[in-house]
């Protein structure tokens, strides 16, 4: 007789992983509760926003009330290497890393499943909205990213880096569901965590003040805020020649449309001085404590070698947005390896440049370099180091990091 499979829940402490256990038992899985403790830095957590405590106390209360095994897991020092090392050396290049995505590939689908096949567990579910499915391509089985049924919560954009072999070992038993009915289900089974406030914070960290988390080891240093006039010469090369199908696009046209312009001192006028170019994005408007503009202003670009803000003053100022980025030929993932595409070929979907952004159509030019991506509207504040993730309807395709 066919024991029951075996499924490792990250319980987090919050009600969408709870409800994802609870719905696994009543399918018949034998589940198994298993807490996260990732790195944590008193010093730089806002106090009683999601500590750790608390929340394995209620992850081990669900699993309690469920009647389920439970056990903790300090994945700390593997999560200050893989992600906290990772978010320090991409602000102080000045780029704007994304670590839920990073937490999704390396910590909670990586070290986490590792963990849980010691277990012998044939599955790990998290709860994630977002939701799976199988196919056959040339009769083998080929998984889905599809996205979460509730459009408010689809968190496919945060697991746009997961692999096949990942994918095969994953559940995620509340995608079906729209938010509210989690938490009638977990009203229903009385769980301790039905009306709990869902964690703002990094991927099972808490809340976390950023600037402070990064002053740690990125010292501040003061440096020019320089205001770049929308009348620079470069704008006129960064517009999508009308009727031209991209796939005969030349590399210098896609150059010029897809990587990020560099701006120097000369072109601009200082406005003022700021703390450290790497404490700022590339989009990000607060905290740049310049008055008198009119219109407000947005950084453009940041150079942390020379510790210079660019900035463009009004939101359809031509540096803040683009028609294309790039993403290098070794950061291109394909999550359907089926769909590839070689060098010469392009493909159209759509495309998102960061969480709970509406898709936009946008043309795929692989070259032998890399991925170009082209899109119908300009983005605004196309940032390197985050991640550009393609659909096709509700699937999610592939990704990769923006350059």
């Amino acid at each position: 007789m066919k024991t029951k499979p075996r499924v490792v829940v990250g319980l987090s402490g919050g009600v969408d992983s709870s409800v994802a256990a609870k719905i696994l038992l009543d399918q018949g899985y034998e589940v198994i509760g298993m807490f996260m403790k990732n790195w944590h830095d008193e010093s730089v957590t806002i106090s009683n926003e999601c500590p750790w405590m608390e929340d394995s106390t209620d992850a081990m209360l669900v699993a309690e009330k469920l009647g389920i095994p439970f056990q903790a897991i300090d994945l700390s020092e593997e999560y200050r290497e893989r992600i906290v090392d990772y978010m320090f050396s991409e602000y102080e290049a000045g780029r704007t890393p994304n670590p839920d995505i990073l937490c999704n590939r390396e910590i909670k689908f990586d070290i986490f499943l590792k963990a849980a096949q010691k277990l012998k567990a044939d599955f790990v579910a998290t709860g994630h909205y977002c939701q799976k499915r199988e196919i056959l391509v040339d009769g083998q089985p080929v998984y889905q990213l599809i996205a979460g049924a509730d459009p408010n919560k689809d968190q496919s954009y945060f697991l746009c880096q997961l692999s096949q072999e990942q994918l095969s070992k994953a559940l995620f038993p509340i995608g079906h569901l729209q938010k509210p009915e989690v938490r009638q289900i977990a009203k229903g089974a009385d769980l301790i965590t039905a009306e709990k406030k869902d964690s703002q914070g990094l991927c099972f960290i808490g809340k976390v003040r950023l600037p402070e988390f990064l002053q740690q080891q990125l010292k501040p240093k003061k440096g020019k805020i320089i205001q770049i006039p929308e009348n620079l010469p470069i704008y006129d090369q960064v517009k999508v020649p009308a009727g031209i199908d991209a796939q005969d696009w030349d590399q210098e046209t896609l150059d010029g449309l897809c990587l990020p312009i560099h701006y120097t001192p000369d072109q601009g006028k200082v406005l003022g001085e700021h703390n450290g170019a790497h404490y700022f994005t590339v989009g990000q408007r607060k905290g740049l404590q310049v008055g008198g503009t009119g219109k407000p202003l947005f950084v453009i670009e940041t150079n942390t070698r020379q510790n210079v803000i660019y900035t463009g003053l009004g939101e359809d100022h031509p540096g803040l947005n683009r028609f294309g980025l790039f993403v290098k030929k070794d950061q291109v993932h394909w999550i359907r390896e089926d769909l590839a595409l070689n060098p010469g070929e392009s493909a159209v979907y759509e495309a998102r440049i960061r969480y709970r952004q509406p898709l936009s159509k946008a043309t795929l030019v692989m070259k032998e370099n890399g991925l170009y991506v082209l899109f119908e509207n300009a983005q605004k504040g196309v940032a390197s180091g985050q991640f550009v993730a393609w659909y096709q309807g509700e699937e999610c395709i592939g990704s990769g990091t923006i350059f």
